[in-house]
C-alpha cells in the first residue's frame, strides 16, 4: 500500500476535517481507528459509530464519521437524499465491489475488510490520503470474496402502475418492504450520484429482484450535479454546451448501475435537481444538462426523468415544453407539497404537459409513517406511469447491389402506433428518432431500400411507436460495405487467345476478407449495352476468385458480389480486355529492279469488305502507300513494283472498329537490286 509523507497526510487530513487553514494539523487532531486487524487514521473530530451495537444508525455520506460494521435492522435515515461529505465505512469483506461516483473502496484481504472512503465532487485525493494510511496490523484467515455476479437486466422501473409510492435515503430492509407493501406498491431508490447522501447496504440486484417478484415498482433516482445556482459541493456548469455534455456523462454511469441492479430498457431514471433559484442562466444551464441526460438515455433505450422543485424546475421546464432548442425529459416526477391540491397535479406545470402517464407527484414530504410495525421517514408519492412498448424482434437487413431489404417483428401484445426508421451513412446508427435520415414511417414489417452507393456502408436505428405516442428502445443494425477488385492478366490478346481474370472480396469495416461467398463474373461486348453473366464462383480461403476467359471480340469485364444479410453488394470497376484480329503477311524478300512481287495475307476473324492499308516507313515515320478491301474469308494482296534498287519495309495495317482492337502485320522487308 502507498504511503503518503507524514507533513503532505496531516495537511491533506485537516483539509478533508476541516480543522486547519494555515499548517498541518497536530498528532492529537488524529485518530486511530481499529476494525478486524486493519487500522486507519482519520481527523479526531470524525465520530466512530460502531454498527454492531447501533445497528439503526444511518451510513451517512453527508457527514463526516468512521462507520464500522454492517446492520442488517432497518436504519433510521431520513426521508431526503442529497449531500455529500468526507468518511469512511470499515465493513466486512465478503463481495468485490468496485468504486463509484464518490466512493473510494479498497478491499483489504489479508484482514477481510472493504474499506470505503467516500467524498465529495473533487475530493478525491483527500479520500485516498485517508486510505493510505491503512495497514493491517493483525492478519486473518483470508476470506473468500465473491465476486459479483453478471446480471441480465430485465426488470422495467416502471412498469404500468397509477399508485402510491415513497421514497427514503436509504434502501430498506428486505422485512421493511414487506412490511410496507400492503400501504405502498411504488418505492424510490437512489442508484447512482456523486450526491447521494445515505449508503446502501440493501440495495443490490438480488434485493431488486426479489421485490420485483412482489409486486413492486420501482422509481430509479440519480443524485448529481445540481444547478449551478445552488451552493452544493457539485455543480453543473453555467455554459450550456459543457452543461449538456454532464448531463450526457451523468446518464451513462446512471445507466451503468441501472444495469447492474438488474433494470433493463425501457426504465426511466430520474435525474435529481433539488430547487434553486432561478434565474435565465441557471435554467439554460439546467434545461442542458436535463437535454443532455435525456438524450443519452434515450440513445441507450432508456426514458430520461427529471425531479424538480414544482415551483422552480417544473416552472422552467414547463415553460420550454415545446422549445427545440432542448429536449424535454420523457417524465416529469414534481415535488409540491400541498395536500389541498388533487394528486398529480400542480398550478406550476399546465395539465397538457406530461399527461401520458408520465407523472410522479410527490405530495408529502420528510414525514414519518408506520406500516406493519416499521417506522421510516419517507416522501410520499402519487405515481401515473405506463412503459413505452417493447423493441421490434429480428431486425435484420440484406443487402443486394445498390439495395437492401429490412425486416423486422413487432412485438408482442402490443397496440402499434407506427414502426420508425432512422439511417446514417457509416457505422454509426442515428441515436434518435428525430437524428439521421428519415428511411420509414409505417405499420409495415419490411421495407425496401433503394439508391444505395455501390461499396457504401450504412446503419440503422428502428423504433416502436405505440398507439399512446410513446416511443421505445432502438434496435440497430448495420449494413456493412463490401469491395471486389479487378485484375486482368493482359489489357489486350490476340484473336484465340485468353486472359486471366481475379478479384479480391473484402468487407470495408475491417478489411476482411469473405471466403466461401458466391461472386459472379460480368462480361460486356465492347459495343453491347447488356452485361451478361460470364462465370460464377465461389471466393476461397482467402477472399480471392480467378476466371480464365476466352473473349471472341473486345470485352468489358467486372466481378460482382449480390450481398447477403447484413452485408451490401458491390461491383468492381470495368475493364476492358482488347481482342486484336490475327493479321499474318507474305512478302519475297528480294527482287529485281522493274519486278513486281505481291505482300498478302489474312485477317483472322475475317471482316470482310473493311479495308487493310499498306504502309511504308519513311525514316521513323510511317506513310500511306494504298488500301483494298478483305475479301469474304480476309484476304488482302498489294501488288508492289519498286522504281529504285535499295531497301524498302512495308507492313499491313488494319484498323479498329466496334468489336475488335486495330492489328497489324509484322514489318516485311523488300531488298531490290
Amino acid at each position: 500500500m502507498r504511503l503518503f509523507r507524514p507533513g503532505v497526510l496531516a495537511l491533506a487530513l485537516g483539509l478533508v476535517a476541516g480543522l486547519i487553514t494555515t499548517g498541518p494539523a497536530d498528532a492529537d487532531e488524529m485518530q486511530t481507528v481499529s476494525y478486524h486487524g486493519y487500522e486507519v487514521t482519520v481527523p479526531a473530530s470524525w465520530p466512530v459509530i460502531d454498527l454492531s451495537t447501533d445497528p439503526t444508525a444511518c451510513v451517512r455520506f453527508d457527514r463526516q464519521a468512521v462507520y464500522l460494521g454492517r446492520s442488517t435492522a432497518q436504519a433510521d435515515c431520513p426521508a431526503d437524499a442529497v449531500g455529500r461529505s468526507s468518511g469512511l465505512v470499515l465493513e466486512p469483506l465478503t463481495t468485490a465491489q468496485p468504486s463509484s461516483d464518490g466512493l473510494l473502496r479498497r478491499a483489504i484481504t489479508d484482514a477481510g475488510v472493504l474499506a470505503t472512503a467516500y467524498y465529495a465532487p473533487g475530493a478525491e485525493q483527500t479520500a485516498n490520503a485517508v486510505l493510505a494510511t491503512g495497514r493491517v496490523v493483525s492478519k486473518s484467515q483470508s476470506a473468500r470474496v465473491a465476486q459479483q455476479a453478471a446480471v441480465t437486466p430485465s426488470i422495467v422501473a416502471t412498469g404500468n402502475f397509477a399508485g402510491y409510492g415513497f421514497d427514503t435515503c436509504a434502501a430498506p430492509t428486505q422485512a421493511s418492504m414487506d412490511a410496507w407493501r400492503p400501504s405502498y406498491q411504488g418505492v424510490g431508490i437512489y442508484i447512482s450520484g456523486g450526491l447521494r447522501k445515505c449508503a446502501q447496504p440493501n440495495l443490490t440486484a438480488d434485493w431488486v429482484s426479489a421485490n420485483a417478484s412482489k409486486g413492486w415498482q420501482f422509481l430509479l433516482i440519480d443524485v448529481g450535479m445540481q444547478a449551478p445556482c445552488t451552493t452544493y459541493k457539485s455543480l453543473m456548469s453555467s455554459v450550456p454546451s459543457t452543461a449538456l455534455t454532464q448531463g450526457r456523462n451523468a446518464a451513462i454511469n446512471a445507466v451503468a448501475a441501472a444495469q447492474a441492479l438488474g433494470f433493463a430498457q425501457r426504465s426511466a431514471i430520474y435525474s435529481d435537481i433539488e430547487p434553486y433559484a432561478s434565474t435565465a442562466a441557471c435554467k439554460a444551464a439546467v434545461l442542458s444538462y436535463l437535454s443532455g441526460w435525456t438524450q443519452e438515455l434515450n440513445s441507450r433505450g432508456y426514458l430520461g426523468g427529471a425531479y424538480v422543485g414544482a415551483a422552480t424546475g417544473g416552472v422552467d421546464l414547463s415553460s420550454a415544453y415545446a422549445s427545440t432548442a432542448y429536449t424535454r425529459p420523457d417524465n416529469l416526477w414534481f415535488a409540491h407539497w400541498n395536500t389541498t391540491i388533487p394528486v398529480g397535479t400542480s398550478p406550476y406545470i399546465p395539465a397538457t404537459y406530461w399527461n401520458n402517464h408520465q407523472r410522479v407527484h410527490q405530495f408529502v414530504g420528510d414525514t414519518s409513517e408506520t406500516h406493519g410495525g416499521v417506522t421510516m421517514s419517507v416522501d410520499r408519492n402519487y405515481l401515473n406511469l405506463t412503459a413505452p412498448p417493447p423493441p421490434v424482434t429480428s431486425f435484420k437487413v440484406t443487402g443486394g447491389v445498390t439495395v437492401a431489404t429490412l425486416q423486422w417483428g413487432m412485438p408482442a401484445n402490443t397496440t402499434l402506433g407506427q414502426i420508425i426508421i432512422r439511417g446514417a451513412s457509416g457505422s454509426t446508427a442515428p441515436q434518435l428518432p428525430t437524428a439521421g435520415a428519415a428511411i420509414y414511417n409505417g405499420t409495415a414489417s419490411s421495407f425496401a431500400l433503394t439508391g444505395l452507393v455501390n461499396s457504401g456502408s450504412y446503419a440503422y436505428r428502428i423504433w416502436v411507436k405505440d398507439s399512446k405516442g410513446k416511443i421505445g428502445p432502438g434496435v440497430d443494425v448495420r449494413l456493412i460495405g463490401t469491395k471486389t477488385t479487378i485484375a486482368a492478366g493482359a489489357a489486350s490478346i490476340m484473336y484465340t487467345g485468353s486472359v486471366t481474370l481475379t478479384s479480391v472480396i473484402t468487407r470495408l469495416n475491417d478489411a476482411t476478407r469473405l471466403s466461401g461467398v458466391p461472386v459472379v463474373l460480368f462480361s460486356k461486348a465492347k459495343n453491347a449495352t447488356k452485361w451478361t453473366t460470364a462465370a460464377v464462383l465461389t471466393s476461397d480461403a482467402n477472399g480471392v476468385v480467378t476466371s480464365v476467359q476466352k473473349p471472341a471480340v473486345s470485352t468489358y469485364y467486372m466481378w460482382g458480389y449480390n450481398g447477403a444479410v447484413g452485408l451490401l453488394g458491390t461491383r468492381s470497376s470495368a475493364a476492358l480486355v482488347e481482342v486484336k484480329p490475327a493479321m499474318s503477311g507474305y512478302l519475297t524478300p528480294a527482287i529485281k529492279l522493274g519486278e513486281s512481287v505481291l505482300l498478302y495475307g489474312y485477317l483472322n476473324p475475317p471482316h470482310a469488305g473493311t479495308t487493310a492499308y499498306l504502309q511504308r516507313r519513311s525514316g521513323t515515320s510511317w506513310v500511306a502507300v494504298t488500301s483494298v478491301k478483305l475479301t469474304t474469308n480476309g484476304k488482302y494482296g498489294f501488288s508492289i513494283k519498286p522504281t529504285a534498287r535499295g531497301t524498302y519495309t512495308y507492313r499491313v495495317v488494319w484498323f479498329a472498329d466496334a468489336d475488335h482492337a486495330g492489328t497489324q502485320t509484322p514489318s516485311k522487308v523488300l531488298t531490290v537490286s
